[in-house]
């Protein structure tokens, strides 16, 4: 393997040559990054190492703090916000395990919306077709890995805005227990929801930034053998509007879990869907929180943002308290119950989305198909995160383009779900 400086420069010459079209990053750290890339070759050459990540080429999304900048969160109204005092404890983790921070990646404003637009930055072109959506709200940092401008990213994810863009460009995309990793520093979109992530190529790769984020010590990572894992069967909800050609992948993915030994066997949690569908009728509990981390800005009404964050946030502006605390103990009720039912699986298993990545411009001009597109990316990818769950998205082969296989298991089953997920990543490669 060549060594990190040689290859931080190849990806920042890379960057050099498109910099009057950068999309996927909105900022790149050149000189910082070739200095910790010198200091990770030295410490190789001199036979030590800070861990599995030194030397790792790794991408930010735009909300972590960097100290001595503003956070941007994909907004233009933040350019003049204070510059962050202290780095997220996220990136400080990274730093000190011998990562290369190459830069800040785009993000759909504040994380809202699921497609990937940001019409204030350009919408980074999925890796696969850059005529398609990326998907988000993580899109810069999915596109980095997809196209190869970084090893590993962090994104956060809410409702899915890790395994969604994961999903559409092809890679693993891995959604923690929330309260694993640190928020210290982290923009937030939803208190409750929000969670920090990883994307690479590897199962492997997402384990060690994983690891590193949440302050383990690194332990020698294996894949579990499947033979005697206990698979859920999704429910029925997961499984429809899918298009063909995942449905088909989806099939015969079960049944090379089946002949490697899994057992399947439905997993009964339909009606705690239907419940929590009901619970969160009146409105999501990310638009609420996000209402009120945003009302200063709201309520004056100024500053140019997307419309299709602004508009549902300003409703939700007088959404009644008592129905909100009411929504949250629903959740809590509703996230013990579907514990109970997962202890009998090792996870369950999906498409993490019902289609394909549909064209850029037709997202942008048609309003009411952009809002069907968010509602379908979001349904499969944001049960992990209502339930407080962890969910991983690999790469699942089928015909049509890209498309994700989704395994969720119950809260803090984290290193066990990874395992597995390495697993099925080495059954389905082979």
């Amino acid at each position: 393997m060549q060594n990190a400086r040689d290859r931080l420069d190849k990806i920042l010459a890379r960057l050099a040559a498109r910099k009057a079209d950068e999309r996927v990053f909105l900022k790149i750290y050149a000189h910082e990054a070739r200095a910790a890339a010198a200091a990770s070759d030295t410490r190789q050459g001199a036979g030590r190492t800070l861990g599995p990540l030194d030397g790792a080429i790794v991408s930010i999304k735009d909300i972590f703090d960097v100290a001595g900048e503003p956070t941007l969160a994909g907004s233009v109204i933040h350019k003049h916000a204070a510059a962050a005092t202290t780095d997220a404890d996220v990136v400080a983790r990274l730093r000190q395990a011998g990562a290369i921070i190459l830069g800040k990646t785009n993000t759909t404003e504040f994380c809202f919306t699921s497609e990937g637009i940001n019409p204030h930055y350009g919408t980074p072109g999925n890796a696969r077709d850059p005529a398609l959506i990326p998907g988000g709200s993580s899109s810069g940092a999915a596109v980095s890995v997809a196209e190869g401008t970084s090893e590993i990213a962090i994104g956060s994810d809410t409702g899915g805005s890790v395994r969604i863009p994961a999903a559409l460009n092809g890679i693993v995309g891995f959604k923690p227990t929330a309260s694993r990793i640190s928020r210290r520093g982290v923009f937030p979109l939803s208190p409750t929801l929000d969670s920090v992530g990883s994307l690479a190529r590897t199962v492997a790769a997402c384990a060690a930034a994983d690891a590193i984020m949440a302050g383990d010590a690194w332990q020698d990572f294996t894949p579990l053998p499947l033979a005697g894992m206990r698979i859920g069967l999704p429910p029925r909800v997961m499984l429809e509007d899918l298009d063909d050609d995942i449905g088909a992948g989806f099939s015969s993915t079960l049944d090379l879990l089946g002949r490697s030994g899994a057992t399947l066997a439905a997993c009964p949690i339909d009606d705690l869907l239907r419940d929590m569908r009901e619970a969160t009728s009146g409105a999501s509990i990310a638009s609420v929180e996000a209402a009120e981390i945003h009302a200063d800005w709201l309520l004056r009404d100024d500053g140019p943002v997307d419309r299709r964050m602004a508009e549902p946030l300003k409703r939700r502006l007088g959404f009644p308290a008592w129905t909100y605390l009411r929504m949250i103990r629903a959740r809590n009720e509703l996230a013990a119950a579907i514990d109970a039912r997962l202890r009998a699986f090792d996870a369950f298993v999906a498409p993490t989305l019902p289609i394909f990545a549909p064209p850029i411009d037709r997202v942008v001009s048609d309003p009411a198909f952009a809002d069907l597109i968010e509602a379908l990316l979001l349904r499969n990818a944001q049960i992990a995160n209502q339930f407080d769950l962890t969910a991983i998205s690999l790469p699942m082969p089928c015909r049509g383009g890209s498309a994700g296989l989704t395994l969720v298991a119950r809260n803090g089953k984290d290193r066990r779900l990874l395992q597995l997920a390495a697993g099925i990543e080495k059954l389905l490669a082979a």
